[in-house]
């Protein structure tokens, strides 16, 4: 893809704006947009500008960086840059792509537009879901590939989802609700049975009394998604 990533860099601090335009420079695939020393410029500027990630420090006088993302209707990437690690479970919970401590390398820096330049990709691939054989999903702040046929089913946790595959001992956690990981499925493979389950149709072992096996998991299928799941098999009675 030969698009660039149209980035803005936000700090308070003029040698951490130095820092990141010099950065942002230095990447062929990052094209910075602005630079603003506080959270109302950055309004002002995403207002009138195509952003697709925002270099953003936390702690500035007014508005802090994760008080800005949560005020956004329509969010951009964010990497935050922070001399402050204790934001760190808080920017988690904002699915931030990634969280970067001052004084920070150009090395490091370079992974985090990395994994920024990835998620970049897939939002703007052609290829359809059904086309699609793997995603990414966020896990502690890295892309974490996972080929759809590896999945065995996910569970819904609140804000958070369990994605089971076949070559992990534990399940994949990752910060997500299930609507949003179902939409990133192929749906001629996946099935949602229950409120809080999705199942791989070509996992499924048997399915007995409203509940499906696959390995040594037992999975609820609700009364109004049983029609679906059989006609998904292609079962015929």
């Amino acid at each position: 893809m030969n698009s660039k990533i149209r980035c803005i860099a936000v700090d308070d601090e003029l040698l951490g704006r130095k820092l990141l335009e010099e950065n942002i420079g230095q990447l062929p695939f990052l094209e910075l947009v602005g630079t603003c020393k506080n959270a109302f410029e950055a309004i002002e500027l995403l207002a009138n500008e195509k952003v697709d990630l925002v270099f953003l420090d936390i702690q500035m006088p007014g508005m802090t960086g994760t008080k800005l993302l949560e005020s956004m209707v329509t969010k951009p990437m964010v990497i935050f840059v922070t001399a402050y690690e204790q934001y760190a479970v808080e920017s988690y919970d904002l699915q931030v792509v990634d969280y970067l401590m001052k004084p920070v390398s150009f090395e490091r820096f370079t992974k985090a537009a990395m994994k920024a330049k990835e998620l970049f990709r897939l939002s703007k691939s052609e290829v359809t879901n059904e086309e699609q054989t793997y995603m990414f999903v966020n896990v502690e702040y890295s892309l974490v590939k996972i080929n759809f046929d590896q999945i065995t089913h996910i569970e819904g946790l609140k804000d958070y989802i369990k994605i089971y595959v076949t070559n992990a001992v534990h399940p994949i956690l990752t910060k997500s609700t299930l609507k949003g990981i179902e939409e990133k499925l192929p749906s001629k493979k996946f099935l949602r049975v229950q409120k809080s389950f999705i199942v791989n149709l070509e996992k499924i072992e048997s399915i007995r009394n409203h509940r499906i096996t696959i390995g040594k998991y037992e999975i609820p299928v609700s009364d109004s998604n049983m029609e679906s799941l059989l006609e998904a098999i292609n079962y015929n009675k």
